[in-house]
């Protein structure tokens, strides 16, 4: 006999276990009349996953209990297998709050089915505190659960067996990084193979990251075939927003046979209800042909990265409630791939391009802004700020009384000065104003180079909603465009010369697309301050110092081959760069990146909960004096 076995691969809405109770209950009908016997829903399916300290409210918990009893009540000829808080409240911890688990319940004919003797659920083992994941501060894991209840590690990791028509079946319930074997963490797959498990069912809350779907691929398909068993991946989709980051739930909830392959997968972004074959007798999977999908396994594809980035940012703007956007059209890149994104998404009359010209911006940009709306069908506006400029200075020339020696005097402006009342003039008083005229809210349009080195004005180009392209390099920013044009709006909505111009910000004689431009030179900048951020063992100046004494750093960096000879003529002007960049990444930038807009998160380490930092003084290593003092003695010898 084969069993009918579903994946509820549904929109979680964090901190409402009363909406997504809802869809559960609606998930089970569905699957009840399609005859499904067991239907998996993915970890923490009742009260989200993302919701920071509202685990610690009483209310909430007992809510969550409720609802999980409302399931229960609910799996009547059918096995419902859900992820849900459980509290344990007869005990607490060592902080004074209950005790709670990241817990898999399994629900038969209205009664929980217990994984041992005393066991109600399944409780997480691995309990990641890296990244957005802060799993020790509100949860107990497996061990301690099996601790509390004196009972043996050998029998207590999480196989549960179910009866369908008679005959049993055994199933190994994993909760996300239980999964994971290559993390130094115990092989909890491993075991529960070992406990007899015949099918292994991860309950998954895993967010989009690039990269992660080819590793996590690679990574079950692997343990399906060494356990030499069905493994079975359920996520969701939806957005979860801890305050700075947005991230995304791509779902792609798979199956895999006991030969690695896979066997059926959920489209991306999509609520699905993933329904497969199992024959434990012949050790068959089946998917039904409607639904058998191809998991999306491209990292950093441009198709993959527009999808994430609009399936983000509409989910953001629907939840926040915002309709209409408002932003600065420079005439840049940045700003056109930010406009084009919105205008997909709300439609060209719901977007405001405003263009706020200086009289350090050339005709070139203002042109190209004015043909990117035209382009887009989007409003538009031209606000000169050379007037409104002009007076913020002569009211900084206002005298200042000094009561301290009772005389008078006044503030000198320096350029850098200047350039920053202009920004702050176009965010905190155009922007603003119109955002509130307008009725929308107002984009933040900075990249992540950008923001690594704090290259944008506190209360200028900062401020905003929200920053949709915050995680990505100006490299990725190019590419999108280029997407937007061929495969989005078929078309070249942003004009060719956006993408040939020099990136500027026009905020002073020096700094203009005709003469300077931008300070950061992204071909390698991008790269170098990738390494600073995105390594897992992030790189320190030593080693890049190390790997450029050894001439192979543009390898190590990823960066075009040949680009440092081209920027750099001396050691000296490469370790000069190097301490400026490093110095902004970890001295003013973090100020800035506190205080700057939520990100939506698409690689490892976002700016916001991905990358946590403190804000200290710059420091060298010993090794990096050392190796510089060197490099630049040899360079004086020679």
């Amino acid at each position: 006999m084969a069993l009918k076995i579903a994946c509820g691969q549904m929109e979680i809405i964090a901190g409402r276990p009363d909406l997504n109770t809802k869809k559960m209950l609606q998930l089970i009908g569905l699957a009840k009349n399609d005859n499904v016997d067991i239907l998996l829903f993915p970890e923490l399916a009742v009260p989200g996953s993302m919701i920071g300290d509202l685990w610690e409210q009483t209310d909430f918990l007992k809510d969550c209990e409720t609802y999980g009893q409302e399931i229960i009540e609910a799996a009547q000829d059918i096995i419902v297998i859900f992820g849900n808080v459980a509290t344990d409240w007869k005990r607490k911890n060592k902080d004074g709050l209950v005790r709670k688990y990241n817990a898999a319940f399994t629900a038969q004919n209205g009664k929980l089915i217990s994984a041992a003797p005393g066991f109600d659920f399944v409780a997480k083992t691995v309990l990641p505190a890296c990244h957005q994941c802060d799993a020790p501060r509100y949860f107990s894991g497996q061990e301690r659960l099996l601790k509390d209840k004196r009972a043996s590690l050998k029998n207590g990791w999480g196989s549960v067996t179910v009866t369908v028509q008679g005959k049993e079946y055994k199933l190994g319930l994993l909760l996300g990084e239980d999964g994971l074997t290559d993390n130094g963490t115990a092989n909890v797959p491993a075991m529960l193979k070992k406990s007899g498990a015949e099918m292994i069912c991860n309950l998954s809350s895993s967010p989009f990251i690039l990269g992660k779907n080819s590793q996590r691929h690679l990574r079950f398909s692997k343990q399906a075939k060494e356990l030499q068993l069905p493994v079975v991946y359920c996520n969701h989709t939806g957005i979860q927003n801890t305050g700075k980051n947005i991230y995304t739930f791509d779902g792609q909830s798979c199956v895999y046979g006991p030969d690695g392959m896979v066997k059926a997968a959920a489209p991306m972004f999509e609520e699905k209800l993933l329904t497969f074959s199992w024959d434990k007798e012949h050790d068959k999977i089946r998917a039904y042909a409607a639904q058998d999908e191809l998991i999306t396994t491209e990292d950093d594809d441009a198709e993959i990265l527009y999808k994430t980035i609009r399936y983000g940012t509409s989910r953001f703007l629907k939840q926040t409630g915002i309709k209409r956007m408002v932003l600065g059209a420079s005439g840049g890149i940045d700003s056109a791939v930010t406009a084009a994104l919105f205008t997909d998404i709300l439609g060209p009359h719901q977007v405001l391009l405003v263009n706020m010209p200086s009289r350090y911006n050339s005709e070139l940009t203002k042109n190209l802004a004015q043909n990117l709306a035209e382009n887009l069908g989007c409003c538009y506006t031209i606000t000169p700020i050379n007037e409104s400029v002009s007076h913020t200075v002569e009211q900084l020339y206002t005298p200042i009384h000094n009561y301290t020696t009772n005389r008078d005097f006044k503030v000198e402006l320096t350029g850098l000065m200047y350039e920053n009342i202009q920004a702050r003039d176009r965010g905190s008083r155009i922007l603003a104003g119109f955002s509130a005229a307008f009725k929308g809210g107002i984009s933040c349009n900075a990249n992540k180079a950008e923001i690594t080195v704090g290259y944008g004005t506190f209360y200028g180009d900062l401020i905003g909603l929200f920053c949709p392209l915050g995680d990505l390099w100006k490299h990725q920013v190019y590419a999108l465009g280029k997407y937007l044009n061929e495969s989005v709006f078929k078309r070249n909505v942003i004009p060719e010369q956006i993408f040939t111009i020099r990136p500027s910000a026009e905020l002073s004689q020096e700094q203009t697309v005709g003469n300077g431009g931008d300070p950061l030179v992204y071909e390698y900048h991008d790269y170098l301050l990738r390494a600073f951020v995105e390594k897992w063992d992030t790189s320190s100046p030593a080693e890049i110092l190390k790997h450029y004494i050894h001439h192979d750093l543009e390898a190590f960096l990823g960066c075009r081959a040949g680009i440092l000879s081209q920027i750099f003529y001396t050691h000296a002007a490469f370790c000069k760069d190097l301490e400026r960049w490093y110095g902004l990444f970890t001295g003013l930038a973090v100020a800035k990146r506190i205080q700057a807009p939520p990100i939506l998160s698409l690689s490892k380490r976002a700016f916001g909960t991905d990358y946590r930092e403190a804000q200290l003084t710059t420091y060298y290593s010993l090794e990096y004096k050392s190796l510089k003092e060197k490099l630049l003695v040899q360079e004086r010898l020679f």
